[in-house]
């Protein structure tokens, strides 16, 4: 059958305009045609090809897959949820499922989930966000964490003969290399992702859940205590400590050649390596270090989940689809392709040729998400853990810091 893959604007079209199969369920008019919204990006055109035409081979659909931009998709999506005309399957970022969830219009996949896709063995940062109230609307698709990327030259010239396996170590090492025109790390003062990692290594959260009740929890111990590794570690190097890893870009400031590391998704090596074309072959990447050597740190786990909405007209197709796009053959390829860690930990051994894919796929095993609130998208626009962060490097009392920005968290997550 011939694959359709519309834009967002003839699809928009289409839906606006169609007084045909728009207006009738697929089986009513004699087809059956899935709906998909997907990311722009998140998948090249061969991979697409090769999963459209073998799927709709073997079971005899036309998939239709549109492409939508990052920019704006919460309203679009929760808008598309309430609609008649609402897609069969959307591609989510796995930590927006539970502001879907709450509009009560996602189909509860929980059955799905736990007969047929081996829900026991999903990432936790990818499974965990999916899961609302105990019931699975997202099911996990791919997944992307943050690295060390180093200079591997740079190593050497250090005596450094591998990447460091324990915190100790890994400062130890950035001692070394700091000196002769060299920084041993890179890190800038308001990087909240890596800091919510050593955070949860410490067995801390950025907020937890009191009897549906939720608040802010940067002033518990354990949360302090990945503060001060954060502070320890961001001393070493020439980082900014009232800016975030996007100002400067990291990545810029790596590639001036006199940085020996950063935290950082792997794909931040290709911005590297085409401002500084010099560099190329000399990257690494190691997971980073956790707090004792059988285990890196947890970090915060990005990537995709895959919803259904209640109003699907095709629901049970679509979750044939989501069933192959998240199983063992697609997600396979798709890791492969993309340089994805795939959706569980006991398929990593598909990248594990791949240095920087197999780094991140070491570290997604041990991964988080933020916290399962709907209302979490409004701590992130205000962002009290920033000023934090600065605050404390800066020399205020991190405890009395971080009682305040708790304080605001719990108020975000109260209010919106």
């Amino acid at each position: 059958m011939k694959k359709r893959i519309l834009s967002c604007a003839v699809a928009l079209l289409v839906s606006l305009t169609s007084a045909g199969c728009g207006l009738l369920p697929d089986d009513e008019a004699g087809t059956r045609t899935v709906r998909i919204w997907l990311m722009r990006d998140s998948v090249s055109d061969d991979f697409l090809k090769r999963f459209t035409d073998a799927y709709e081979k073997e079971h005899s659909v036309d998939l239709e897959i549109t492409f939508q931009d990052w920019t704006g998709i919460g309203r679009k999506v929760t808008a598309a949820l309430g609609s008649d005309e609402a897609p069969d399957v959307i591609e989510v970022g796995n930590t927006q499922v539970a502001q879907y969830a709450e509009t009560g219009l996602l189909y509860d996949l929980t059955l799905e989930s736990v007969r047929d896709l081996g829900h026991e063995d999903w990432l936790p940062g990818l499974k965990d966000p999916g899961n609302v109230r105990g019931s699975q609307y997202g099911i996990p698709w791919y997944a992307a964490n943050r690295v060390v990327i180093h200079r591997k030259d740079l190593f050497a010239r250090a005596g450094i003969t591998q990447p460091p396996k324990t915190r100790a170590q890994w400062i130890e090492d950035t001692e070394k290399l700091n000196g002769d025109g060299t920084h041993g790390l890179y890190l800038s003062g308001q990087d909240w992702y890596t800091l919510a990692g050593f955070i949860w290594d410490e067995g801390g959260d950025l907020a937890v859940d009191e009897g549906g009740a939720w608040t802010g929890a940067l002033h518990t111990p354990a949360a302090l205590r990945g503060m001060e590794f954060y502070k320890r570690l961001q001393a070493l190097g020439p980082g900014p400590k009232d800016a975030d890893e996007q100002t400067p870009p990291q990545a810029d400031v790596f590639a001036k050649g006199d940085v020996a590391q950063i935290i950082a998704p792997p794909s931040a090596a290709t911005a590297i390596q085409k401002r500084n074309p010099a560099l190329k072959g000399k990257l690494g990447f190691f997971p980073i270090p956790g707090r004792t050597a059988d285990k890196p740190c947890a970090v915060f786990t990005g990537g995709s989940d895959l919803i259904i909405p209640e109003k699907a007209r095709q629901r049970d197709s679509a979750i044939e689809v989501v069933k192959a796009l998240a199983g063992e053959k697609w997600q396979t390829d798709l890791a492969r392709t993309m340089n994805y860690v795939p959706n569980k930990p006991s398929l990593a051994s598909v990248v594990r040729n791949r240095e920087a894919t197999a780094a991140m796929a070491a570290g997604a095993a041990r991964g988080r998400a933020t916290p399962n609130s709907p209302q979490w998208a409004a701590v992130e626009e205000a962002n009290p853990i920033k000023p934090y962060m600065t605050a404390v490097l800066e020399g205020e009392d991190a405890e009395r810091a971080a009682e305040t920005a708790s304080a605001r968290i719990t108020s975000l997550l109260a209010n919106g």
